[in-house]
């Protein structure tokens, strides 16, 4: 048995499905694991759960796949008492490098301001970074009570509060439902939700869904509470503005045609507290990119094992495409196998490794199919205003970016940043970035920054007083 000490070390970023499932994988494979996570407890935004000292009587009601992610939890705790994992919590990773000499370090930030600076040394890294929301503004969109889809949903989970008490769930993806539904079951009168999506792509995609009839369970339960509470489905519809003062009182819907423009006088106003809108999510690729990773489109590439194009450094989940969590977990799994065996310098168990991929590679298909059923209106940004903050962090109006592609001749969304300065708010146009390639357009591409979230000069200072090799990383570990 090799000793704990000496065994090869693996450090993941990301607790969420993918990370978990590499971190045991690797665990059980006898290489030590170090899990950086960025959130209080393990799960990500999938297995969101409320806070201990909320003291939620049933808390799975709220949840899908309890079961899974109960079992994932047990396992991490399993692995963290026997030592061969080493969970740490509220860490925001920064920024990954090579070195010093052989391996990589791994930068992160932790403490109540996110401020004290600690360090991960690791023989090889899993990125599982995930992934988020995309945002596509319309008239009203920063009026308090306007929330993402997802924020409404982890709002819920993990606080069991929610920003009003009716709501109108908008936008375009599988997401939606599970939001609608968890809304609606905690007591929040939904008074519609708004789909862009075709109902006839969705049923030219009935072999996909007939492949996996979990998937379409899922669905079905989703679609039956929602008309059990007699909730409105609106389907080639989409939000054009949102109205009020101080906070949302009403949204205004309408029809889309065929082609994806609004049909002139189908609009219909809403009364709501709350509107949860989403169109998606995008791959978080900061530390790939950082690393020198190779893209794929806005993702980041990976064979079949999951490794990328930098010797030592695998990624899953999100991170390599949006697929969900089954998916991520699949891709996690095979990450830290083959991590394992790399280091360990053993032979990979091809067998087993393909039944994995096979399992893998049938979620891709479905998600592949899923996100060529919900896109965006083909038109939607013919319904922002030229007065419409497209930028909130340097507050950029849709104007202002027209006017930066027509009279100043920008083409491409880096010049547009230049000449307006949308996007290099605190986001670093994580928000406003599709919105801009929208506006332009132009096509949108990764944005290689040098940290993958903002840090204090005094630790890229490298102050010796400030740093801390985590080999007793604060008492902040779990378990």
């Amino acid at each position: 048995m090799t000793d704990r000490a000496t065994a090869p070390h693996l450090a993941v970023v990301g607790a969420g499905p993918a990370g978990l499932a590499a971190a045991l994988a690797a665990a059980a494979r006898g290489v030590r694991v170090t899990l950086l996570d960025a959130a209080p407890q393990a799960g990500g935004q999938f297995h969101r759960r409320p806070a201990a000292a909320l003291r939620a009587r049933r808390p799975q009601a709220l949840h899908h796949a309890w079961r899974t992610a109960e079992r994932l939890r047990e396992s991490l705790e399993a692995h963290v008492q026997a030592g061969r994992v080493r969970y740490v919590t509220d860490h925001h990773v920064w920024c990954a490098e090579p070195g010093p000499g052989t391996g990589f370090t791994v930068h992160a930030l932790y403490g109540p301001e996110q401020r004290e600076p600690a360090e991960v040394r690791a023989d090889a890294l899993v990125l599982a970074t995930g992934g988020y929301e995309k945002v596509l503004p319309f008239p009203g969109w920063t009026l308090p009570g306007v929330v993402t889809a997802g924020g409404a949903q982890a709002m819920l989970k993990g606080t069991l509060t929610v920003s009003g008490r009716t709501a109108v769930v908008a936008g375009t993806g599988p997401l939606l439902l599970p939001v609608a539904a968890g809304l609606a079951a905690a007591g929040v009168s939904v008074a519609a939700l708004v789909e862009s999506a075709d109902p006839k792509a969705l049923l030219r995609r009935t072999p996909v869904w007939a492949a996996h009839p979990a998937k379409l369970a899922e669905g079905a339960g989703y679609a039956a509470a929602l008309l059990r509470r007699r909730v409105p489905v609106l389907t080639r519809h989409t939000v054009v503005e949102a109205h009020g003062t101080d906070r949302l009182e009403a949204v205004t819907v309408a029809a889309l045609d065929a082609g994806g423009r609004v049909r002139p006088g189908t609009g219909r106003r809403i009364p709501c507290a709350t509107l949860a809108v989403g169109h998606g999510m995008l791959p978080q690729t900061d530390l790939a990119e950082t690393l020198g990773c190779r893209m794929d489109g806005l993702a980041v590439r990976v064979d079949a094992e999951q490794r990328t194009d930098v010797p030592g450094v695998w990624a899953a989940g999100e991170t390599t495409g949006i697929g969900g969590a089954e998916l991520s977990l699949a891709e996690g799994h095979i990450a830290g196998r083959s991590a394992a065996a790399r280091l360990r310098g053993a032979r990979s168990d091809p067998a087993g490794l393909a039944r994995a991929a096979r399992a893998r590679d049938r979620l891709r298909g479905f998600a592949a199919a899923v996100e060529s059923v919900y896109t965006p209106p083909a038109h939607w940004t013919e319904q922002i205003t030229d007065d419409t903050l497209v930028c909130r962090c340097e507050e950029v109006t849709a104007g202002a970016v027209r006017q930066a592609v027509t009279e100043l001749g920008a083409g491409d969304v880096r010049t547009v940043k230049l000449l307006t300065r949308a996007g290099m708010g605190w986001c670093q146009g994580r928000m406003c970035a599709p919105a801009v390639a929208g506006l332009t357009g132009c096509a949108l591409t990764p944005n290689r920054r040098p940290f993958a979230r903002p840090v204090p000069l005094g630790v890229l200072a490298g102050r010796p007083d400030q740093r801390d090799d985590m080999s007793d990383p604060t008492g902040r570990e779990s378990g």
